[in-house]
């Protein structure tokens, strides 16, 4: 995926929230607010999916230029993604 593709995808949240945020700030019903959470919620993770599945190769032969084993690359990685 082009990096363009993932600033669309970024931008898409980033609208997602501003939406809520009006929402928000206008009191609207909670239940409308909680569905869009749940929707820019789900295009997150979607777009982080994306993400690591198309730069976790890159990220491993960065590492390899800096010597890093790729176990410790992989572990590190993953970790990143779980953590909250």
């Amino acid at each position: 995926m082009a990096t363009k593709n993932f600033i669309q995808l970024l931008n898409n949240v980033i609208g997602q929230l501003n939406g809520i945020k009006a929402m928000v700030e206008k009191n609207q019903d909670c239940f409308s607010v909680l569905t869009q959470m749940k929707a820019a919620k789900a295009a997150f993770n979607s777009l982080m999916n994306k993400y690591v599945e198309e730069n976790f190769r890159a990220c491993l032969k960065k590492s390899k230029a800096s010597g890093e084993a790729k176990e410790q690359v992989c572990r590190r990685f993953f970790k990143e993604i779980i953590k909250e």
